[in-house]
């Protein structure tokens, strides 16, 4: 159980299955991290890990967050602070993706 949230520490999440060291999963964990944020920016969301805790943190604009423990929750939460869906493939997404590819 992680001594700072109360989470109970969980196994890696499937997508750190080509991580061979503890560094390869670190350093895929935060390229997954990158990822949710690039999906979050739209919705004037963030998600913070440091790595070390279990889960993420989830950032709203006015200041709130919450702890989420896992990436279904973490979507869920996200839904629910950003007040509608949270859509990857929406023209609103796809044009801040496109800004910053271009930008």
């Amino acid at each position: 159980m992680c001594s700072a949230c109360g989470y109970p520490s969980r196994p890696g999440h499937w997508t750190d299955a080509g991580g061979a060291t503890p560094g390869d999963r670190l350093r895929l964990r935060f390229a997954r991290l990158a990822a949710i944020n690039r999906l979050l920016a739209p919705y004037g969301l963030k998600a913070y890990d440091d790595g070390v805790t279990p889960g993420m943190q989830l950032f709203a604009p006015g200041g709130a967050r919450e702890l989420v423990p896992d990436l279904e929750t973490l979507w869920a939460t996200a839904e629910r602070m950003a007040g509608q869906p949270i859509d990857p493939l929406s023209a609103r997404a796809l044009n801040h993706s496109r800004a910053l590819n271009h930008g």
